[in-house]
């Protein structure tokens, strides 16, 4: 089973991975032997880091600064790529909300919430999609190996809950074009997406302050089924099989990692 995981020689992109859940996939990626490229907006610094922790396991790494959801940005990126000549994984992590938890505040939300939130997390995957369809194709060409899409959703997507309306809608309008995407882009391409719950990341701390943060975490182990809060290592953990070989027969799948936060509380008997 070991050669099922072993990445060594592909070449990788990792979209918003500067930090949290981007930089435990990428990390694992360089890990398991594939060369990175890491990318953030703003967050130089930590993306930087990023970079040290993936070269210190050998791989090759570039860090590119690039907006997403322009296709300046995804331009630059694929640019990045095909200076490999091919790439054979391509990662849609970059994400941003707008906090609005009160989905009944309907006012709590403006025109443009939606519609930067949909650049970014809806348009975004397209427009990396769009612009690396021919290095991905081409890793699949030289290899005869289906290249891997991977979309992080969200359990928002499935469910609806979330950190705003407009967050869980951009959400599973992404869970919809990873199925349109996986029956168009086969058999040259894979197209798979990951559906979190909870992650314990700065996108909640900085957004409240470390008791409130506690707190959360402790009412998320009290409401899912396996008594845990998710780190961003045991969601990557999880989003590593559509990488890798293991899942060479799929596509057009959403996995949902949430502890089972989508089944509900687990019953009192069972704590």
């Amino acid at each position: 089973m070991g050669t099922v995981k072993d990445l060594t020689g592909r070449k990788a992109l990792v979209t918003g991975s500067a930090t949290g859940l981007g930089r435990s996939i990428a990390v694992m990626l360089a890990e398991r032997g594939a060369d990175v490229i890491v990318n953030c907006t703003r967050s130089i610094s930590d993306a930087e880091e990023t970079v040290a922790i993936c070269n210190s396991h050998g791989a090759q790494t570039q860090l590119v600064s690039a907006d997403v959801s322009t296709d300046e940005g995804a331009a630059k990126l694929a640019e990045a790529a095909g200076r490999w000549g091919h790439l054979d994984i391509l990662v849609n992590n970059a994400g941003i909300t707008r906090h609005a938890r009160d989905h009944a505040d309907l006012d709590a939300l403006k025109r443009e919430d939606f519609m930067d939130t949909y650049a970014v997390n809806v348009a975004g995957p397209f427009l990396m999609m769009q612009a690396c369809k021919g290095l991905l194709v081409k890793a699949y060409e030289t290899t005869g190996r289906a290249s891997a899409v991977l979309n992080v959703s969200s359990i928002a997507g499935v469910t609806g809950i979330g950190s705003s309306v407009a967050y869980a809608a951009t959400k599973g309008a992404l869970n919809t074009m990873t199925l349109s995407l996986a029956r168009a882009l086969a058999p040259a391409i894979r197209v798979n997406a990951v559906c979190p719950g909870f992650i314990g990341t700065r996108w909640f701390k900085d957004q409240m302050d470390e008791d409130a943060f506690t707190r959360m975490e402790e009412g998320v182990k009290k409401a899912v089924p396996l008594s845990v809060a998710s780190g961003p290592d045991d969601i990557a953990a999880s989003a590593l099989f559509f990488l890798t070989d293991a899942s060479r027969h799929v596509t057009g799948e959403m996995l949902l990692v949430d502890a089972g936060m989508h089944l509900g509380y687990a019953p009192l008997t069972a704590r």
